[in-house]
């Protein structure tokens, strides 16, 4: 004889079933789905108008997409790839899709902002770092990287000692090749006190404002002129 289950218990059921047999996307699935778009976006540009290759190139998360890099650098043509969110495994998985074809002679990295964020422990986006930056001087040996290191940021000041952590890691690693560099911002971005100036920061209290971008111009401009 078989077993009656009661009418209300089987959607239930069939709701777990379905669930064992498709089971909801993880956390890194459903991130990789949201920066998709803004990845194609970049594949799409480049196909209808195809930029220089052998250029300047930022790669990194929305402190480098919030960059008017036209504005702060004019008549330099650089090359903006950065979107929102993104940690170094993005950089790292999107980088044959809009970063190697364009051939970048010099490219700059923002990247461990967000992973620190979100729990990424330092020696992680370490190793990131470092099999990013071999799969780009195994396509282009002469490409010189240079990282921004985290910033620090009045909204995640609570996380200064990790952020600090994947900085000394990243400029450990930059110290042992010729081609790579590393550009400290924690000095500059900090106040007498030693916190975060204000000032610097827009109303989010974590990216910039136009004071903290005229910052990054001036550390970063060395490496580009």
């Amino acid at each position: 004889m078989s077993l009656q289950l009661p009418s209300r218990s089987r959607p239930a059921i069939a709701l777990l079933a379905a669930l064992c047999l498709f089971p909801p996307p993880s956390a890194a699935q459903s991130e990789q789905e949201r920066l998709e778009p803004a990845v194609r976006s970049f594949e799409e540009s480049d196909r209808a108008n195809a930029p220089p290759t052998g250029g300047i190139v930022f790669l990194g998360s929305s402190s480098f997409r919030r960059w008017d890099l036209d504005r702060w650098f004019p008549g330099m043509d650089l090359i903006n790839r950065g979107f929102g969110g993104s940690q170094m495994a993005d950089a790292l998985r999107y980088l044959d899709r809009i970063i190697l074809p364009l051939e970048p002679r010099t490219l700059f990295i923002y990247e461990g902002d967000n992973d620190i964020a979100n729990g990424k422990r330092p020696a992680t986006v370490e190793a990131e770092f470092r099999e990013l930056a071999a799969r780009v001087h195994a396509r282009l040996p002469g490409t010189r990287i240079v990282v921004v290191g985290v910033k620090p940021s009045i909204r995640r000041w609570h996380l200064i000692e990790e952020v600090r952590a994947v900085n000394s890691r990243l400029r450990a690693v930059t110290e042992s090749h010729p081609l790579l560099t590393y550009i400290d911002v924690e000095a500059p971005l900090l106040g007498p006190d030693g916190q975060p100036r204000p000032e610097l920061f827009v109303a989010d209290d974590l990216h910039l404002s136009d004071a903290g971008y005229a910052i990054w111009t001036e550390l970063v401009r060395p490496y580009i002129d």
